[in-house]
């Protein structure tokens, strides 16, 4: 937080990575271990990268960290998607919805971010 400020992107993805863990968790007790392990390092990886982008050494290295940080969301978006689709999986579009937002959100802040470079 800076300031007074909220930091929304890393409020936002840090109650998505709670909430992905939660799923997991769930994913795991019904024995869907390969989907709940690749699921649960994509989506807790994309608030990491958030949060590291904060303390960046510049300008270029914050937008390299929110770009890996966007790859990880789209990851999760795609292991969501196939949730989804698969029979006998719990529903993702809560998920879904929470991902697409933070993607949407990581998109304006990097395009923002290169006009001031």
């Amino acid at each position: 937080m800076q300031g007074n400020r909220k930091n929304v992107i890393v409020e936002k993805s840090l109650d998505f990575a709670l909430a992905i863990i939660d799923f997991c968790e769930i994913l795991e007790e019904e024995r869907k271990y390969v989907i709940a392990r690749q699921l649960l390092k994509s989506g807790t990886s994309v608030g990491a990268n958030i949060r590291e982008a904060q303390n960046a050494e510049s300008k270029a290295d914050f937008i390299h960290k929110l770009k890996i940080s966007a790859k990880e969301a789209d990851e999760t978006e795609y292991w969501l998607l196939l949730c989804q689709k698969s029979k006998n999986y719990p529903n993702t579009e809560e998920l879904q919805v929470q991902c697409r937002e933070i993607i949407l959100l990581l998109s304006k802040i990097i395009s923002s971010s290169k006009r001031r470079v």
